[in-house]
């Protein structure tokens, strides 16, 4: 995802930016609105972190965003439908 998917989709991840950055208010996201320059300028007033480490932690962010869902550890292909037949025979 890009800068500028973030701010077309801004709505729908603010809740997730609050998660990360929780001493944002909703003052500030709105303000933000998807803007990296203005998340970055916001990190270094809320956090005190200098620019360069703001736009690392703004980048790093986006790029979880980004990873697909699948990469976290899930049970392999077929195991629930396992436990579904096993269920199944024990009734």
């Amino acid at each position: 995802m890009n800068w500028d998917q973030i701010q077309g989709k801004w709505k729908q991840l603010k809740g997730s930016v609050k998660q990360e950055w929780g001493n944002l208010s909703d003052n500030d996201l709105e303000m933000i609105a998807g803007s990296r320059e203005k998340l970055v300028g916001k990190l270094q007033e809320r956090y005190g972190y200098v620019k360069e480490d703001a736009q690392k932690r703004a980048d790093e962010f986006v790029g979880k965003l980004t990873e697909p869902a699948h990469s976290q550890t899930q049970p392999p292909m077929g195991s629930q439908q396992r436990g579904s037949q096993e269920h199944a025979t024990r009734r």
